[in-house]
């Protein structure tokens, strides 16, 4: 079976996923390559540096930063991506929406926004260690979830899903009852930390002490040089959707969170693909009377 390579990262996402780990001058290059990244791919270092208020070295270290040999190859990728849209990243992907928007709009707004970072997350994820998670789940003897806010629902919903194949997990929102439940994990056991900025520290600290019991810690999250990726073994890194009006911050993350979240169900689930089906079958046929009968035609 032929698989669909997907595309590599865009270069706007992986700036974004850089930006709380960037030193202020940096981010005043990063703020200016997003704002207008046409602009830059024809502007020289210098022209660049001196509509940032930096200096050269700043600029070459945040091209460095991104991964990049310098400003030539930063230049090179930008007229690459730029020539792919007739518009700039921020007008692609961070729309705003007016209050005589049509609801049409709307949609077609929102539809960029999460295609696009559907699209990064996939490019970015690194899939070793999506598969390593995979298998730690499937052996594990007990699986906590921490995560507050909209990334509760997310983990929520991964719980509810793995207990339907028989792999039992807990979801714990509240501090006090994460970091009771991490402190009794130890090897065997599997800790998942799910945050968008990777520094909300009700995730953070029940996962850095699942760690310190001997459990195997995952950091789902935004940004892979946040406390929380570095506190995990295995870091599954999301692009999150760019704002868009009303729909700002972690809101944005929860479409990509969901098929990282997806991914890692499908792979348990495929491990023992029979009791999967299993288990399916007899849940379903368990909530079967609880359906209205459809309506003759």
């Amino acid at each position: 079976m032929s698989l669909v390579e997907s595309p590599p990262p865009s270069l706007e996402a992986r700036i974004h996923g850089l930006l709380p780990a960037l030193t202020p001058a940096q981010v005043r290059v990063a703020t200016e390559v997003l704002r207008d990244p046409a602009a830059v791919s024809s502007s020289t270092i210098g022209e660049l540096a001196a509509r940032c208020g930096t200096s050269l070295p700043s600029v070459t270290r945040f091209c460095l930063a991104l991964g990049l040999s310098g400003y030539a190859e930063l230049r090179l990728a930008l007229a690459a991506e730029s020539g792919r849209s007739s518009t700039s990243w921020e007008q692609g992907t961070g729309a705003e929406v007016g209050p005589d928007d049509t609801l049409d709009h709307v949609l077609r707004t929102l539809l960029q926004a999460d295609a696009r970072a559907l699209e990064d997350t996939v490019a970015e994820l690194d899939v070793d260690a999506l598969g390593k998670a995979v298998h730690a789940i499937s052996d594990a003897r007990r699986i906590d979830l921490y995560a507050v806010g909209g990334s509760a629902c997310v983990a929520e919903d991964l719980r509810l899903r793995l207990h339907r194949i028989g792999r039992g997990a807990t979801n714990w929102s509240d501090v006090h009852n994460a970091l009771t439940s991490a402190a009794l994990l130890g090897a065997g056991d599997v800790a998942i930390g799910i945050s968008h900025s990777g520094e909300t520290l009700e995730v953070l600290e029940p996962l850095r002490r699942a760690g310190h019991q001997g459990a195997l810690t995952v950091a789902i999250t935004n940004y892979p040089r946040s406390s929380l990726a570095r506190a995990a073994e295995l870091v599954l890194t999301t692009a999150a959707a760019r704002d868009v009006t009303f729909r700002t911050g972690g809101l944005s993350a929860r479409h990509a969170q969901m098929l990282v979240l997806d991914a890692l169900f499908i792979g348990v689930a495929q491990r023992d693909y029979t009791l999967s089906e299993q288990s399916f079958d007899i849940t379903a046929d368990a909530v079967a009377t609880h359906r209205s009968p459809s309506r003759p035609v």
